[in-house]
C-alpha cells in the first residue's frame, strides 16, 4: 500500500468543564480545546485516522505547529511511501524534524503513527491488539481526574468518582505546597479506597516536593507524579531517596532514550505511558516494554484526547498489562467529538468494540466539518 494522501483537520472540540494544571489552562468551556485529526489514504483506497492533541500549557506544540508540520514537512516526504513500513515512516519523519533534547514534534508524529496503525489494522481486518499478536481485551478501567483549586468542589468530584464506579482518582496539584496538602487530605477522606494518584505537572521546587511528599506519606497516596521540572532527573532521584511515596515521571519521559536515562539515574519508580507525547503507538509501546523489563511500574495517561485517541490508548494499555486505573480523561472534559461508532464509555469503564478493526472507531465527517477551524 502506497500513501497517496495525508490530510490534517484542525478542530476545536467543545468542553463541558474547565481543565487546569499547574502550567495553566488546558481547555475551558468558553474556548474549547484544540485537537487535530489526521486521515491517511493509500492507493488501494484504504484509510486510517489518527489524532494529535497539542496543548501549549503542557508542551511546546500547538494546533498551528502540528498542522504546519504535517502539511509542509511530513506530507511531502511520506507520499508514495509504503504505509505498512511504520519504522521507515518514523525514520523519514525524524530526518525531516530533528530531535532537540528529546523527540522533535512528537505530537504531530503521533497523529501520523496512529493513523497508520488504524489503516493497517483495517486493511488486515485486525484490531491493534491482534496486530501485536495479542488477544484483544474487552474493557479498561478509568481513574477520575480532578482539576480544581476549590476543596468543596474537589470533594464533590471525589464522591462522584466513588459512587459511579471509577477505580481511581488523579488529583492535579503543584499550585501551592501548603494548600495542595489540604486538598489531598480532603479528597482522600472522601474516597479512601480508590487508587490515588497526585500529579504536580512540574509545579514544585525540590524543597517543596520533599515537604509535600512527607504529607503524602501520612495520607497514604499511591503515587506522586512529576513533582519537578522535566529535565531534573537528578532532583527526582534525590527526592526518591527522601520519600517512600513512589515517584512517577511523565513530562520527563518522551522517548525510549529518555526512559533509559531515568532508569540509569534511578529517577523514578513508575513511568507514565502516553501515546501523544511518545510519537504514537510505536514509541509508547517500546517505552512500556522497556519499563516492564526494568521492573518499573506503569501508569497510563492521556491529554484529554477524544474517543479516537482514548481507544488507541486503551488497546495499548491492555497490551502492556497496566492494571491500575488509567487517566484517559477525555470523556470527563469533552462535550462531543467526531467519532461515530466506537467504544461504550460507561463512567469508570470503557467497553471496547473489538468487532471494529484498526483502532476501533468510525469517524463522522459531518462532525469533522462542524468542529473544523481555520488557522
Amino acid at each position: 500500500m502506497k500513501i497517496t494522501e495525508i490530510e490534517a483537520f484542525p478542530l476545536n472540540l467543545p468542553m463541558k468543564q474547565n481543565f487546569t494544571i499547574s502550567g495553566g489552562s488546558v481547555g475551558d468551556q468558553q474556548k474549547g480545546a484544540p485537537h487535530v485529526y489526521i486521515k491517511i489514504t493509500t492507493d488501494d483506497r484504504s484509510q486510517g485516522w489518527g489524532e494529535a492533541r497539542p496543548s501549549n500549557r503542557w508542551s511546546y506544540e500547538t494546533i498551528e505547529s502540528v498542522v504546519s508540520t504535517i502539511n509542509h514537512y511530513f506530507k511531502p516526504i511520506l507520499l508514495g511511501q509504503n504505509a505498512e513500513d511504520i519504522k521507515n515512516v518514523h525514520k523519514l519523519m525524524n530526518s525531516e524534524i530533528k530531535n532537540g533534547l528529546t523527540i522533535g514534534q512528537p505530537i504531530a508524529k503521533a497523529g501520523i503513527d496512529t493513523a497508520l496503525h488504524d489503516l493497517i489494522g483495517k486493511h488486515q481486518k485486525k484490531t491493534i491488539s491482534e496486530l501485536w499478536f495479542s488477544k484483544p481485551k474487552r474493557s479498561i478501567g478509568l481513574s477520575y481526574l480532578i482539576s480544581t483549586r476549590n476543596i468543596q468542589e474537589a470533594v464533590q468530584k471525589a464522591n462522584y468518582a466513588f459512587e459511579n464506579g471509577y477505580q481511581g482518582i488523579d488529583l492535579k496539584i503543584g499550585f501551592s505546597a501548603g494548600e495542595d496538602l489540604g486538598m489531598v487530605e480532603a479528597v482522600k477522606e472522601a474516597a479512601p479506597d480508590l487508587f490515588f494518584r497526585v500529579d504536580a505537572n512540574q509545579g514544585y521546587t525540590l524543597s517543596e516536593a520533599v515537604k509535600v511528599s512527607k504529607g503524602l506519606e501520612k495520607l497514604g497516596v499511591d503515587v506522586f507524579e512529576q513533582p519537578l521540572k522535566a529535565n531534573d532527573l537528578l532532583g527526582h532521584a534525590e527526592l526518591r531517596r527522601k520519600t517512600y511515596v513512589p515517584i512517577a515521571l511523565d513530562e520527563s519521559i518522551w522517548t525510549a532514550g529518555d526512559l533509559i536515562q531515568a532508569i540509569r539515574l534511578e529517577a523514578c519508580d513508575t513511568a507514565v505511558i502516553k501515546i501523544t507525547k511518545m510519537g504514537g503507538l510505536s514509541g509508547a509501546k517500546l517505552c512500556g516494554e522497556i519499563a516492564r523489563e526494568a521492573n518499573l511500574d506503569l501508569l497510563g495517561g492521556g491529554l484529554t484526547e477524544s474517543t479516537l485517541g482514548l481507544t488507541a490508548s486503551a488497546h495499548l494499555f491492555n497490551y502492556l498489562g497496566i492494571d491500575r486505573p488509567v487517566d484517559l480523561n477525555g470523556p470527563m472534559f469533552l462535550e462531543d467529538d467526531p467519532v461515530g461508532e466506537g467504544p461504550t464509555i460507561d463512567e469508570g469503564n470503557v467497553l471496547l468494540n473489538n468487532n471494529l478493526h484498526g483502532i476501533g472507531c468510525s469517524i463522522d465527517t459531518q462532525k469533522i466539518n462542524r468542529f473544523r477551524v481555520e488557522l
